[in-house]
């Protein structure tokens, strides 16, 4: 099962089309979320967005995390609507 190159390189199809085999990165979570990367630091500063740890000195994401993030986010929302 081949992947076209556009659907390596999008973040959001990876996710849609199953977990990547890799961690995501914070411009990852930038472009997943559509929003600024200066956001994502933001939101980890204050604990509102997906979980991230470190590796070293690099930030990363597991992609279950993020999943997890979306879905608990999108639960959230129907219980206030």
């Amino acid at each position: 099962m081949s992947r076209s190159p556009s659907a390596q390189s999008d973040p959001r199809a990876t996710l849609r089309s199953g977990l990547p085999d890799r961690y995501l990165t914070p411009d990852d979570i930038a472009e997943i979320f559509d929003v600024p990367l200066e956001t994502v630091y933001q939101w980890r500063k204050k604990r509102t967005g997906p979980p991230g740890f470190r590796i070293g000195k690099h930030l990363r994401y597991d992609p279950a995390d993020v999943r997890a993030y979306v879905t608990q986010r999108k639960s959230g929302d129907r219980v206030a609507a």
